[in-house]
């Protein structure tokens, strides 16, 4: 059985909001068989002919296999085995948890069908308890993907042999962690927290499996050292909801030390103690939340209460050795130099990511678009996976206070004809609602880019390479009008049926993609193209200066962070390596008025206020704001890209990609 955590072991825990300090991880070599043809059913048949590196997809060359051809079906095995830790007394229950598996899973428990799920980027998990018989246990898990269906949801996962222009590898199989804990019979299967800054007030909704009679739960709220709220109540069903009252200073700067945001990311740690009538420990599991609310006000983006300008950047979340799958050591690098590049936000693109990520995203400060995977083609089969995929995300994301948006929908995937079908557009309009009846505390994105039939935003993708042409297009209010009528980016109407975009935040959601790139590669591509990292980071400082007199939007969003297969338009190469001195991007990215902020100075856009009150504490815990890596640079110009660690600089001149190469 795994050990406590140890202080600075939180980020490897695969479920962050809501952990136990003993967990087993079963990632790692599992017994594996290539069933391209889908010609096995049972698992007594399959020959297990290889061994498979867990989590990596067999795409992956982390995986072992590395193997990119057409696949039905991956078979998967393990024998674990069960000492005193992990077998569960009659009052005790054993679970098994699958981060992702890809598209539909079915697992065998000893020989026992144990469940099936469908959907590759949501999680899922099995009560083992009734499938033991002894000391060990073998699992099965058979993984069934077609690679050439066109209706299920794909994300960035390429239909043809070989990826292509945007169009990226398969991931197929398992490719979350595979995870198992021993819990009480009545434990805490689910937390949802939601914060609102308007009554200074945060919710708690709970879910307890098998309470008893005379239970109580006991949830204490601490703003580092202070403790806030330690409350008890007797549970009377299966749903705690509880609301807590805080204290509410009032005046803005005393406000400013209890709510988050990318300049100050406050986090509240929590923990919820499950006890029996005569007050045993059953089940106690730690959590942490945030004062934070966002908001639409006329044509603004607020964050708590306050006009605020988002300054994103589009990431994929791909690495070349293992696809769609990250340590926790990347997810945290990616975090670091997503904020060192001067944004405060990300526009996860097309991919579910690892709640470890949201889990940076919440300690660092950085504000996300959290976006739903798309499929391909337009079906009654669509309709079903989608909307049942997106609501198992949104409910497995829901509490992560970094999560300002949501984007069900992206630049018609799934819904192609939505000039022509109404059916697609009553489609795109039931996502949109179906979003806000989850969560109504986030603004909802229609359909992202263009052709927009609904939204609480107006957000466009447009790559022209003329500065000047953005600026004719989005510089003024009084040119908007005409451009929602006239202007068509890739020759698609920004809104149609009816939404006319006029007086929502507007966006531009997608632009830039300037790759820096010689002639070596004859398939990279960029939607503009710069020699070297002189005229890339010449090009991005033209552009960005541009975006930043565009005074109508509430903020941008520049594609991309790094290169990503034939994509050659990152920032960042694919290994995570700038193509040009990281302190002049993040200046640029920032924008004249950012010297008016006292963020400004600090590599991680953190304020004075923040940086102050902010021990450097070596340990993350529960979520503790000291998680963030010390920075002591004060200035922009000491914190070039060879002051990140594990990051190589580039040679002086920065002329990628050739020298890089």
């Amino acid at each position: 059985m795994r050990a406590p955590l140890k202080e600075n072991e939180i980020v490897d825990h695969p479920r962050p909001q809501l952990r136990r300090t003993q967990w087993l991880n079963l990632d790692g070599p599992w017994q594996a068989m290539l069933d391209d043809d889908a010609v096995h059913y049972e698992p007594a048949d399959v020959p297990f002919d290889r061994t498979i590196i867990v989590p990596f997809p067999p795409e992956a060359a982390a995986s072992g296999v590395h193997d990119r051809g057409f696949r039905r079906r991956v078979w998967y095995r393990r024998v674990v085995g069960l000492d005193d830790n992990l077998l569960p007394s009659p009052d005790e229950r054993l679970k098994l948890h699958f981060g992702a598996v890809n598209h539909r899973a079915r697992v065998w428990i000893n020989g026992h069908f144990a469940v099936q799920h469908k959907g590759g980027h949501g999680p899922f998990s099995i009560d083992v308890t009734r499938y033991l018989d002894g000391r060990s246990m073998e699992i099965v898990v058979q993984a069934e993907d077609d690679p050439l269906d066109m209706h299920k949801v794909r994300g960035k996962m390429d239909w043809e042999l070989e990826p292509h222009s945007i169009w990226y590898p398969r991931t197929t199989g398992i490719w979350r962690t595979v995870w198992m804990e021993k819990v009480a019979h009545s434990h805490v299967s689910k937390v949802r927290w939601t914060a609102d800054v308007f009554t200074w007030q945060i919710r708690l909704d709970a879910d307890v499996a098998h309470p008893g009679p005379g239970h109580t739960v006991n949830v204490v709220l601490r703003l580092g050292d202070k403790v806030l709220v330690s409350d008890r109540c007797m549970l009377t069903g299966t749903r705690l909801s509880r609301l807590f009252q805080l204290p509410d200073p009032g005046i803005d700067d005393a406000r400013a030390h209890w709510m988050w945001s990318p300049e100050s990311p406050q986090l509240i740690d929590a923990e919820i103690t499950l006890h029996a009538a005569d007050g045993l420990v059953l089940d106690h599991v730690i959590s942490y939340t945030a004062l934070r609310t966002v908001s639409v006000d006329g044509d603004r983006f607020l964050l708590n209460s306050r006009p605020y300008y988002l300054r994103m950047v589009l990431d994929q979340g791909y690495w070349p050795e293992s696809l769609m799958v990250a340590s926790a050591e990347q997810l945290r690098q990616d975090v670091v130099l997503i904020k060192r590049l001067g944004f405060n936000g990300v526009r996860k693109h097309q991919k579910s990511e690892d709640p470890r990520w949201l889990y940076w995203c919440d300690v660092m400060g950085l504000c996300v678009w959290a976006e739903m995977p798309s499929a391909y083609g337009f079906s009654s089969e669509t309709v079903h996976g989608v909307m049942e995929e997106w609501k198992e995300l949104v409910e497995r994301d829901i509490s992560h206070p970094c999560i300002v948006a949501w984007v069900p929908t992206n630049e018609s995937w799934g819904v192609p004809e939505l000039m022509h079908d109404h059916r697609q557009v009553d489609f795109v309009r039931a996502m949109y609602h179906m979003t806000r009846a989850l969560d109504g505390t986030r603004p909802v994105v229609g359909n992202d880019g263009w052709e927009m039939p609904c939204g609480d935003f107006v957000n466009i993708h447009d790559y022209h390479a003329d500065p000047e042409e953005l600026v004719a297009r989005y510089g003024t209010r009084e040119g908007l009008k005409y451009t929602f009528e006239h202007v068509r980016p890739a020759r698609r109407r920004l809104v149609i049926d009816g939404f006319d975009g006029i007086g929502k935040p507007l966006f531009l959601s997608e632009f830039g993609g300037i790759a820096c790139m010689d002639d070596a590669d004859p398939k990279g591509w960029g939607y503009s193209v710069a020699r070297d990292g002189e005229e890339l980071l010449e090009r991005y400082r033209n552009l960005m200066a541009a975006i930043h007199r565009c005074r109508p939007l509430s903020g941008f969003c520049y594609t991309q962070l790094t290169d990503t297969f034939h994509e050659k338009n990152g920032l960042l190469t694919e290994q995570r390596v700038p193509k040009a001195p990281i302190a002049a991007l993040a200046e640029a990215t920032r924008g004249p008025d950012a010297r008016l902020h006292d963020w400004y100075t600090d590599p991680l856009g953190h304020s004075e206020l923040w940086r102050r009150k902010r021990a450097p504490e070596p340990a993350p815990m529960g979520g503790q704001a000291a998680a963030v890596p010390a920075t002591p640079e004060t200035t922009h110009a000491s914190a070039g890209p060879e002051d990140q660690p594990g990051m190589a600089a580039p040679e002086p001149g920065f002329r990628l990609p050739s020298e890089a190469a």
